[in-house]
């Protein structure tokens, strides 16, 4: 078993719950990322012995102090600028997500014992799905097409990776959600964002934790070399639609999330980055799938408790504003068109086209 784990983008929702599955393994961790106030406040909070170490990977000094210092026997690389922020910040968005990972690759494989390199990727690297006209799950064996920005920055990531001299393992993930619902994206941007998606569209949801126990496996498992797609098991298979008004109900707010629209049938560019994943492979050597969708909603419930009845009574008011919050609320139309709204809103989209 490796020794030392690096893990970057630690005190994120993925980076947190990634750290304390190795601590819980025994495993000598190094919790990095940028030494804000947030992220030295939730260091407190760490698993015993567990060391944080701060730095900005989009400098190479840093980066290449961070593997000369803590000389990890796995890198576990999950810092990233994710959707929906990346669409405000394209340009720090790419010194995030491609240029960091980059420096921080030539900075493991210079290192006089280079490390097993676990990349965090998406299944956004193939792009929106037409659901109607592409019926089968998405594999590793699947053409990736990225059409957005962030598919198109984790797909020229795992290019970088992978063409290194380092033993390398890409994890691509589908739609991360935890029970901690104070852990997930709030705010008007999210209710936005997620008012534009098409209803039908096809998600492959995954506990968290489940998503922590595989990269720690993928650190270690006879899997150097490969793409492996992580999600949760068949009950995670889910239509866009569906989660919210899920999650709402569980939390004692049923209806409170207005309809949405379905996505245009004939055309394969107005859908999201999202489709059902053939975790068959990931299952196999990983072994990470021990929550499911129905539990997962058991538990919010119980977490909720007595709140849930209380809830009840302020669903009316919830609705209208959710519905203020709607990306289509003033916008003719049948079909969702989630990529005009969201670059409306957001800001551009679009693949980058100009590097890499």
């Amino acid at each position: 078993m490796s020794d030392t784990v690096l893990v970057t983008g630690a005190f994120g929702l993925v980076g947190s719950a990634t750290v304390r599955a190795l601590a819980a393994e025994g495993r000598r961790v190094v919790a990095t990322d940028l030494g804000t106030d947030a992220n030295r406040a939730k260091a407190q909070a760490l698993p015993p012995g567990v060391q944080a170490r701060w730095a900005d990977l989009t400098v190479p000094a840093d980066a290449q102090r961070l593997i000369a210092d803590t000389a990890p026997d796995a890198i576990v690389h999950l810092a990233a600028v994710i959707v929906p922020p990346i669409y405000r910040n394209p340009a720090l968005a790419r010194k995030v997500n491609v240029d960091a990972t980059k420096t921080l690759v030539d900075a493991a494989a210079a290192a006089p014992n280079p490390p097993r390199f676990v990349q965090a990727s998406s299944n956004a690297v193939y792009g929106s799905r037409n659901p109607h006209r592409h019926t089968e799950p998405v594999s590793a064996d699947t053409p990736p097409r990225p059409t957005e920005l962030y598919g198109g920055h984790k797909l020229e990531s795992e290019a970088y990776v992978r063409a290194s001299a380092l033993d390398w393992v890409v994890l691509r993930l589908g739609g991360v959600m935890s029970t901690d619902l104070s852990a997930m994206p709030v705010g008007l941007d999210a209710l936005y964002f997620e008012s534009a998606l098409p209803v039908d569209n096809r998600i492959h949801m995954v506990d968290v934790r489940d998503v922590a126990t595989a990269f720690a496996a993928a650190t270690v498992a006879d899997a150097v070399g490969e793409i492996l797609l992580i999600a949760g098991d068949d009950s995670h298979r889910m239509l866009q639609g569906d989660v919210g008004s899920s999650l709402a109900a569980a939390r004692g707010l049923p209806g409170v999330l207005p309809p949405g629209r379905p996505g245009n049938p004939d055309s394969d560019d107005d859908w999201f980055i999202t489709d059902w994943m053939d975790t068959t492979r990931a299952q196999e050597v990983l072994k990470f799938q021990h929550h499911s969708w129905p539990a997962m909603l058991e538990e919010i419930r119980t977490e909720t408790g007595w709140k849930r009845h209380p809830a009840r009574l302020i669903a009316p008011l919830a609705r209208a504003f959710v519905t203020r919050q709607g990306a289509y609320r003033n916008s003719p139309g049948v079909y969702a068109d989630p990529w005009r709204m969201l670059s409306a809103r957001l800001g551009d989209t679009r693949l980058d086209t100009s590097l890499g």
